[in-house]
């Protein structure tokens, strides 16, 4: 990746670990997730499931949480 998509833990494994088009595919995962549950992803939990449900997707880091 080209760059560091968040300044946390997370986003330095993502930039570390993940290729261009795995980022393409959460990034259109995330926006399916963002439109069906109505996320307002300025809200602590909605960044939480959306980070939980990034790992789940991009590391298979145990069960993604249902929201």
């Amino acid at each position: 990746m080209p760059f560091r998509p968040f300044q946390n833990e997370l986003g330095l494994r993502v930039f570390e670990r993940i290729c261009n088009s795995c980022w393409g595919e959460w990034l259109k995962l995330q926006q399916q997730l963002i439109n069906h549950y109505g996320l307002q992803v300025r809200e602590p939990q909605a960044k939480e499931f959306l980070y939980a449900q990034l790992e789940g997707f991009l590391f298979k880091a145990g069960e993604a949480k249902e929201g």
